[in-house]
């Protein structure tokens, strides 16, 4: 296993849900100032929690696995992880709402016309 290969596996995660920036409008990449309210909160608290953490030897990193690139004790992959999962997670609960919508219209639509 590669250093290299958890940074590989994020850059995945964002290319996998990329599409549905592109073809179900989530439009999550466009609000970017939303996206920051949602992330910073969420990077701040889980950066802290690990830094905690890894100081008090509750978990560690096996350096095979990582870069050995740090932000103080963090590995970047673990910040990179924090980035990129609620990313994703955000586009992917805005692509799910535009087709619920879209669901709903149709049905509504398709009511009205009997």
């Amino acid at each position: 296993m590669s250093a290299f290969e958890y940074l590989l596996l994020m850059g995945a995660c964002v290319l996998i849900t990329l599409p549905l920036e592109l073809f179900f409008r989530a439009r999550v990449y466009r609000r970017w100032r939303t996206v920051l309210w949602a992330l910073v909160p969420v990077i701040v608290v889980f950066c802290l929690w690990d830094v905690v953490a890894i100081a008090r030897d509750h978990w560690v990193y096996n350096p095979r696995f990582v870069t050995g690139i740090h932000l103080g004790n963090l590995p970047l992959e673990e910040l990179v992880f924090f980035i990129v999962i609620p990313l994703c997670a955000l586009l992917s609960y805005e692509a799910v709402g535009t087709v619920l919508t879209a669901v709903r219209k149709r049905r509504t639509g398709g009511g009205d016309e009997r």
